[in-house]
């Protein structure tokens, strides 16, 4: 049993508090040292130490089988089971409170997990874990996103195949499911390595036909309630995607780069205004800017602002003097710049250099509505009698305050254009290539590469080109792909959310948002949103069930046509939309009405998907009274704009109410410089590794799951967060502390039962001090978790485990935890806290790090009642142990003057230490003068008339403390001397004395002048019991009145 017996955590043998500048290291026993020796040759110190080592088997050491390592890579699988899917099945089965569900955001399967996923995750086993341990009845059931483009686009891959045009639906499918089913396989097992808590063995995939089922029931009713329809507008269009994407599947980049033009419009029939304007024989141009010289073949209009101010002018630099330009006027600095020529490029013009040389005369102004009604002719078609219209969304920020319009291109245009009967023409294919529509000098070529290179030098042929201009700007591409969309008018399916999203708005006025800050990004994209686009040309997917008739395209989109797919589905899965006759597809009234159709080939937006899950919930857990359906949603900030809003969106459009009452938002993962983290940077790091370390272990060490657990409890996951290896070693260090100081817990509750607990009202002042220090723990703790601010949470570990224990309490209770006696009532008392402690601060850990709470919990069951005992710290209830009467606020007021004259020695004790007359600080002794004026009352101190409350205050505590100084300074000795303010000088004080006065013991020696106090430090008087070694001893090598009669029970019993 030797080699199970432990010492003291080094950090127990410092003591500090926020009012001390130095630390005092203390000899506690003849097992534990953490000072430095005076200098003596090592015979000498044998020969010293030797006779103390008889007294050794006399000690109550601790003792414990927990290790100070936790060799967590190896030990945790110890406890996985039991803390994961033994404890989720009992929860359910037992637990007696409300049901609380955590709705699984679906990440995608595909491909192995990032630290990004492990975040996630883990807030997500935070929150239930403290659900599980304060009695609720947890529902969480993980999910995987498997449709979508990046799956079908690795089946592909995988198919191996030269020409995939010849492929079937069901053969993509089919390699498809394939792929997505061994991804969540994969994903499924390297989660449960982060001892996360679900119901893992009936997760949800979206392509499980259960899940299409109710998925095409909530497209079923928002077409019964009219939100579902079918126009050819523009969409944000991805040529390397061939599809359209929804806001939400892009990403912006600032750092885009178009080849713009500013082209002169000719104007053949300016308006009645203009007319009267021009001068005779003149020629009008309108000065038109685009960034997208592409589409330009589609344009149909020109937009101006009907209140914005226009000018007529000429420039000395144009070809033909009779010819007369138009734009905004306050966009006329802009033309003088932009009708500069180009200048050699071996010389250098800035815009002061440009409008220097160029004189534009002006002629008139007009309003933008007396431009309205002018005609003007296509500058590459020829084209004629296309109009000036008016649009509010017209500026004069930028460009020439005219707009070239096509309703094709652009929804600003194409809402211009809609109610002015201008169709959306768009020449452009699903390729990103020019149709024969555009032209022959176009067909065929791609509109981002050489279409745009062919358009402008037709405009130069034309003579319509007046300046190119490279122009730097934000701009929207495939957040799949990571290439730039175009916007292109196709027939697609979309939801009409505008007419919901007022009621979207209401449903999360009274939803929790953390961070609250997040609430006003939410409600900005649906405010922002009007309708979604639900359509995607893709094989692997949910089909959008219509039929089409063959002869006029019209859709057939009906209760009866999309309830016989509906019954299809439930009953084969989505499959049959592709392996089944369009007959067979086609609900029977239908088979013979004398038309012929066809079925769709579009697939629904994987947010569609997803952002049906919380169906599930209502079909299987309905909760009809709350006004939400889950009661947690956790994700990333990207999902503003993605699965919260889309799962938002679709539950206020079915039931009114949001699909969730509390909304968690998390940031994205940084390198511990700061970058965002990117495998092209080569900065991420690896759960995987993290967990079981890598192939160099010295610079990868396998630090367990409950690191990585820490890691994500202590980081501020409301905003970006850092990691590298000096975080993980950090928390790896704190993780290491937790554990010295359960170890010394664990160790000095051997032999403890729950039974022998000393009841509250015969503890010590020091024992109830430390109790109501667990009090307001607990407190910080459970608004820590109340609040989902898990790293408040580390940060209270932390604090009570260094300062509160460690540095404080631990340390003043060695002496009695080892030299008194098994049955000493101060003994028992103080095992009574620890064991109050451990299980506070292993409850209030749990969550976070449930293989060291198990492991914690192993080494100690034994201490509980035979009723009180479980096979799980989890099972065993939250804080709600801790009495109210722990919260004496007496005591932790009269310790704030104690921990303060307790600094204050500490600091005399240095000194005493460095000028040699002491080693450890047992070898002192203490005197506190208390100072006083008037005649000594009835206490042990006088007190004058005029003393303030404060002053009465903290000379009780002295009085009070008197008997329990020697042990709280952790000195042999400490004397208590009341002075008169005129004994001071009479008072001697020797070379070997250190002396510190104070004047205000609640603020540190600053504010009134009069003298309270004075402490002295001095060499004990008495000699050093070899049993406890404290200078209590009456003559050499003797024991201490306290270790004799121990010593002497022993050596009876024996």
């Amino acid at each position: 049993m030797a080699s199970n017996n432990i010492i003291i955590p080094p950090a127990a043998a410092a003591t500090t508090t926020s009012q001390a500048t130095t630390t005092t290291t203390a000899v506690t026993s003849p097992m534990t040292t953490t000072t430095t020796p005076t200098p003596t040759s090592k015979m000498e110190q044998k020969k010293k130490d030797k006779p103390d080592q008889k007294y050794a088997p006399t000690l109550l050491l601790p003792k414990t089988y927990f290790p100070l390592r936790a060799n967590a890579a190896v030990r945790e699988h110890q406890f996985r089971q039991r803390c994961t899917t033994d404890l989720y099945a009992w929860q359910r089965e037992n637990n007696g409170g409300e049901l609380f569900v955590l709705h699984d955001g679906p990440p995608y399967a595909n491909g192995h997990l990032h630290l990004g996923h492990a975040l996630n995750k883990l807030i997500k086993d935070f929150v239930n874990r403290h659900k599980v341990m304060q009695g609720f009845k947890v529902d969480y059931r993980p999910g995987w996103d498997c449709h979508g483009l990046p799956i079908e686009l690795k089946a592909l891959a995988e198919l191996k195949v030269t020409d995939r045009s010849n492929l079937s639906p069901t053969q993509v499918r089919a390699v498809a499911q394939a792929t997505a089913q061994s991804a969540v396989d994969s994903q499924r097992q390297e989660f449960s390595s982060y001892a996360v808590m679900g119901d893992w063995a009936n997760g949800y995939k979206t392509m499980d036909k259960d899940f299409e089922t109710r998925q095409l029931r909530v497209f079923y009713e928002m077409m019964n309630k009219g939100l579902i329809y079918r126009a050819n507008k523009p969409v944000y269009w991805s040529p390397s995607s061939k599809t359209a994407l929804a806001e939400s599947e892009l990403e912006y980049r600032d750092d885009h780069k178009s080849r713009s033009a500013w082209v002169a419009f000719f104007v053949e029939q300016p308006s009645e205004k203009l007319v009267s304007l021009l001068p005779p024989g003149t020629s009008l141009q309108a000065v038109v800017w685009t960034t997208t010289p592409w589409t330009l073949p589609a344009n149909r209009c020109v937009a101006v602002h009907p209140k914005m101010n226009y000018t007529l002018f000429k420039s000395n630099t144009a070809s033909d003097s009779n010819t007369i330009y138009l734009a905004a006027t306050d966009r006329m600095d802009e033309m003088r710049v932009r009708f500069t020529p180009p200048k050699p490029k071996i010389a250098s013009t800035t815009s002061d250099d440009a409008s220097f040389n160029v004189v534009l005369e002006t002629l008139a102004e007009l309003s933008g509505q007396d431009l309205v009604g002018s005609r003007y002719q296509h500058p590459l078609t020829g084209e004629t009698s296309l109009p000036f219209i008016a649009a509010d969304y017209v500026t004069s920020d930028s460009g020439s305050g005219l707009v070239h319009t096509a309703p094709g291109h652009g929804m600003d245009d194409f809402k211009a254009c809609f109610p002015l009967g201008i169709e959306a023409f768009c020449p452009v294919d699903g390729n990103g290539d020019f149709t024969a529509e555009a032209g022959p000098e176009l067909e065929g070529l791609s509109v981002q590469t050489e279409g745009t290179v062919k358009v402008l030098e037709m405009l130069v042929t034309r003579g319509s080109l007046i300046q190119e201009q490279v122009y730097v700007h934000k701009y929207p591409y495939d957040w799949r792909t990571k290439k730039p969309i175009i916007l292109r008018a196709t027939s697609q399916w979309f939801a009409n959310v505008g007419t919901i999203k007022e009621d979207a708005l209401k449903a999360i006025e009274h939803v929790r948002i953390v961070p609250e800050g997040a609430r006003r990004r939410l409600e900005g994209f649906v405010l922002s949103r009007s309708e979604w686009c639900i359509s995607r040309q893709r094989s692997w997917g949910v089909p959008i069930p219509v039929m089409y008739n063959v002869e006029t395209d019209e859709p057939l989109l009906t209760r009866e046509s999309v309830q016989h797919v509906i019954d299809l589905v439930k009953e084969h899965g989505a499959d049959v939309w592709w392996s089944l006759s369009t007959e067979e597809l086609l609900a029977p009234q239908y088979r013979k009405d004398g038309n012929t159709y066809r079925r769709g080939t579009d697939t629904m937006d994987v947010w569609f998907d997803s952002g049906t899950s919380w169906t599930m919930i209502e079909e299987k857990m309905p909760r009809p009274h709350l006004p939400f359906v889950a009661d947690v949603y956790c994700e990333g900030s990207d999902q503003h704009r993605g699965w919260f809003q889309s799962s938002l969106l679709t539950s206020v459009a079915l039931t009114g109410k949001a699909p969730f009452g509390t909304l968690i938002t998390h940031g994205f993962l940084l390198d511990a410089k700061g970058f965002k983290q990117s495998k092209s940077l080569g900065n991420t790091v690896d759960p995987a590794i993290v967990i079981n370390g890598g192939k160099n272990l010295v610079k990868e060490p396998a630090y367990g799951t409950d690191v990585l657990r820490l890691w994500a409890a202590s980081s501020e996951y409301t905003k970006d967060i850092a990691i590298g290896s000096t975080i993980l070693q950090q928390v790896a260090e704190g993780m290491r502390k937790f554990r010295t100081t359960a170890r010394f817990m664990l160790g000095n509750l051997n032999g403890f039962k729950e039974s022998e607990a000393v009841p509250y009202e015969e503890l010590s002042r020091l024992d109830k001090f430390m109790l109501s220090e667990v009090y307001q723990f607990c407190k910080n703790v459970n608004a820590g978790y109340d609040e989902l601010m898990f790293n408040k949470v580390y940060g209270q570990l932390q604090y009570f485990s260094s300062t509160t224990l460690s540095s404080f309490y631990l340390d003043v209770i060695k002496d009695t935890l080892y030299s008194n006696s098994s049955s000493s009532p101060a003994r028992r008392a103080i095992q009574t806290v620890l064991f109050h402690v451990l299980t506070a601060f292993n409850k209030a850990i749990a969550p976070l790090a449930p293989h060291f709470a198990e492991e914690v919990y192993d080494q100690y069951r034994d201490c509980f009642s035979p009723e009180n005992q479980q096979p799980t710290v989890f099972r065993t209830g939250w804080l709600g142990f801790v009495p109210e009467e722990w919260d004496n606020q007496e005591v932790r007021e009269e310790f704030l003057v104690v921990k303060q004259l307790r600094a204050e020695v500490n600091q005399l004790l240095e000194q005493a230490r460095a000028a040699k007359v002491i080693g450890p600080s047992l070898e002192a002794a203490v005197e506190i003068q208390v100072i006083h004026s008037l005649p000594s009352s009835s206490s042990l101190f006088g007190e004058e008339e005029n003393e303030t409350v404060s002053s009465l205050g903290w000379k009780n505590v002295v009085e009070t403390y008197a008997e329990d100084f020697a042990k709280l300074f952790i000195t042999s000795e400490v004397k208590i001397t009341k002075l008169k303010q005129s004994d001071l000088q009479e008072v001697e004080l020797g070379a070997d004395m250190f002396v510190k006065e104070l004047t205000s013991l609640s603020e540190g020696g600053v504010g009134s002048v009069r003298l309270r106090c004075r402490l002295v430090v001095k060499k004990a008087t008495l000699f050093k019991c070899p049993r406890c070694w404290t200078f209590t001893a009456q003559t050499p090598d003797s024991l201490c009145g306290r270790c004799g009669p121990v010593v002497a029970a022993l050596a009876l019993k024996g």
